[in-house]
C-alpha cells in the first residue's frame, strides 16, 4: 500500500488536474507553476496509484515526447490515452507543443492558492 502523497505531490496533482483534455503540459511547465523542479513532477506522476483520477497522461517531456518508464520503454498506455483525447503524434512520436501545448493556468488562481511559482525561463 502506498503512503499518502506529500503536500508537494498534492499541489502538483492540483495543477495537473487543471490541464484540459486534448492538451499536454511539460514537466517543466507544471514545475514552474508549483515552484519545484521538473524531476519532482516526474516523481509525483510516477507515484500515483493505479486507478487515480489525476490526468497524468497529459504531462510529457519538453521535447514533446512521452518519457520512458523505469524499464526504459515508453508508456504506450499514455500514448493511447492522449490519442483518445485528440492529441496527435508525428511519425517520430512527438507532439506539436505549439498546437497541443498547455497555455498554463490562470495565474490569479495560482497566487490565490498560495503557490510560489518559479520565474519563467522559457525552458519548460
Amino acid at each position: 500500500m502506498r503512503d499518502r502523497p506529500s503536500g508537494l505531490h498534492e499541489t502538483i496533482y492540483r495543477v495537473v488536474r487543471t490541464i484540459p483534455s486534448g492538451v499536454v503540459a511539460t514537466y517543466g511547465q507544471v514545475a514552474t507553476v508549483v515552484g519545484c523542479g521538473p524531476r519532482l513532477v516526474g516523481y509525483a506522476m510516477a507515484s500515483l496509484p493505479a486507478g487515480s483520477d489525476i490526468p497524468w497522461q497529459r504531462v510529457i517531456n519538453s521535447q514533446g515526447r512521452i518519457s520512458v518508464r523505469s524499464d526504459g520503454m515508453p508508456d504506450s498506455r499514455q500514448r493511447r490515452l492522449l490519442v483518445g483525447e485528440g492529441v496527435v503524434f508525428d511519425a517520430r512520436g512527438k507532439v506539436d507543443l505549439n498546437q497541443f501545448g498547455w497555455d498554463g493556468p490562470d495565474w490569479a488562481l495560482v497566487h490565490e492558492a498560495g503557490l510560489n511559482p518559479l520565474p519563467d525561463t522559457g525552458q519548460v
